[in-house]
């Protein structure tokens, strides 16, 4: 890595540790690591399943967790969102056949609360997905609603005589969530069919009928009140009522949050719906943090295409838009997550793209999440069993907690460094991750400073932004080219680069940036 004598960034010890890029220990008052959570702190995503095994079983669980969490702290993660744990049939738990239990598989009740309790020990924060849309065709409700019409749980799901639906049975418009193409159901009788948007193993719910909001209610107080969980994860939040309902579905959750906030105050809420921005929008006043979707895609579509300015630009009109609808909205962005391919397939498994993406990610607006074992680059396409693998800790023979209920396609010692081999190499991914995750949380403008974006033309592949708080202002560039390029650029004064990654060198009025290199500028 090139360097100006007089810009030279120092590498940072300690916070950060080894780390690929060089990063200047800002003064004391400055480098105190802060815990932005949740307004643009950054959330762990877990699969049990696949993340640490500590009974031998070949399944994650719970206490495999519990003993990781000094490792989520070294991270520098400030919270964990579980994917679903309770009862299910499936593997992926999304169908739950009790709302008020946890799967067996990942433990008890109580080894839940031991990890939790362990977890706020080290102020890490708990958010579990809540799946409230539908249910799973084995809980017991459905068992009753399917027996006749008479049945006290009939309404609790949505069902129609099959004459009034014979245009509907096998019409349906493909949404970015779901290639389902048959959303009413035969429970076997022939005659009434039920309504279940994503698959017939999971009925919807009938959320026209007050007990069944209730029930949920009641569910919700239960996590909150007997087990302490910090806040819920909303699963397919857009498909509570039918498209053509979306006033329904944006009354609901704000009748939702008020519910839970009169539970817990300060309940983290954050909801899933997979749309356009104007589509997202209105449910912010129900569900205060959103997952930004166009960023992840136009994050992949800027590195590929190398881009400069395309999500710098769209993050700005997306903060803009939501701004108007409520300033106290949190945008959940992500890199990658358990719907997609890893992130480093998606990026033509090109490490530098890898490590860039990680850097604008966290140095970007935003409350980040990461999903498991991204920090070690593991690897996963579609089907969705291949991109929630286990998690590589050491090498196979000395992996006691690696789990085995899958046999892996992708994310094996043959293609993906385990966590042990990566930890003492200062150019590994883990530790590029560790080190961009220190300067964001001990940088106050990086994580909860205003998007600027630089009115002077840069070259086409240069993504330039300033991030903006009382008392601090950054210039950030990140090259996505795969030649070097030179910008016009007076550094001022007393400024100096903080972070560097690649190929940087800073000279009178310019900085030349080589291939997937970035430079954070301190003004």
């Amino acid at each position: 890595m090139k360097h100006s004598i007089l810009y030279l960034a120092i590498f940072m010890t300690g916070i950060l540790g080894a780390c690929t890029a060089n990063v200047e220990k800002e003064n004391s008052s400055d480098s105190t690591v802060q815990n932005y959570w949740p307004e643009a702190g950054v959330t762990y995503e877990i699969f049990v399943q696949s993340f640490y095994d500590s009974n031998g079983d070949g399944i994650g669980d719970f206490n495999g967790v519990t003993e990781k969490l000094d490792y989520v702290n070294e991270l520098g993660a400030n919270a964990i969102w579980f994917m679903p744990i309770m009862p299910s049939p499936t593997y992926h738990k999304y169908d739950v056949t009790d709302y008020k239990a946890v799967h067996p598989d990942y433990g008890t009740l109580d080894d839940f609360k031991n990890l939790l309790e362990e977890a706020h020990k080290r102020d890490i924060k708990i958010v579990i997905d809540m799946i409230i849309n539908h249910t799973s065709n084995e809980h017991p409700w459905f068992l009753e609603a399917k027996k006749g019409r008479d049945n006290p749980y009939r309404d609790y799901y949505v069902w129609a005589q099959k004459d009034t639906i014979a245009d509907f049975l096998n019409k349906k418009v493909i949404t970015l969530d779901s290639d389902n193409i048959r959303q009413w159901h035969d429970p076997g009788q022939g005659e009434d069919f039920y309504y279940g948007f994503f698959w017939g193993g999971m009925p919807d719910l009938n959320f026209d009928n007050p007990k069944v909001r209730q029930e949920i209610y009641d569910i919700g107080r239960f996590w909150l009140e007997e087990v302490g969980v910090d806040g819920f994860r909303l699963d397919a939040a857009k498909h509570i009522f039918p498209d053509d309902r979306p006033l329904d579905n944006h009354a609901f959750w704000k009748e939702f949050r008020a519910e839970m906030e009169a539970i817990k105050p300060d309940i983290y809420l954050v909801g899933e719906v997979y749309d356009k921005k104007e589509i997202v929008a209105p449910y912010l006043p129900g569900l205060p943090a959103l997952f930004n979707f166009d960023f992840h895609y136009t994050l992949l579509d800027a590195l590929n295409n190398a881009d400069g300015m395309l999500l710098a630009k769209k993050q700005k009109e997306v903060l803009d838009f939501y701004q108007a609808i409520t300033p106290s909205f949190i945008d959940a962005t992500f890199s990658s997550n358990h719907d997609q391919p890893r992130l480093l397939n998606e990026l033509g498994s090109d490490p530098e793209k890898y490590k860039q993406a990680i850097a604008i990610l966290m140095t970007m607006p935003g409350a980040p999440y990461l999903y498991y074992g991204e920090e070690i680059g593991m690897l996963g396409l579609k089907p969705d069993e291949q991109i929630r693998e286990p998690f590589l800790w050491d090498e196979k023979s000395k992996d006691t907690g690696r789990a085995t209920w899958i046999e892996p396609k992708y994310t094996m010692d043959s293609t993906v460094t385990p966590l042990a081999l990566q930890v003492d190499n200062p150019d590994s991914y883990f530790n590029h991750y560790k080190g961009l995750i220190a300067l964001r949380n001990q940088t106050p403008a990086l994580a909860v400073g205003s998007l600027e974006l630089f009115e002077e033309d840069f070259p086409q592949t240069v993504m330039a932004y300033q991030r903006v708080i009382e008392g601090q202002e950054f210039h950030v560039f990140h090259q996505l080219g795969s030649e070097p390029v030179e910008i016009t650029f007076a550094i001022e004064g007393d400024a100096r680069a903080i972070y560097e990654l690649g190929e940087v060198e800073i000279g009178e009025g310019k900085i030349i940036l080589g291939k997937n290199s970035s430079v954070v500028i301190k003004k």
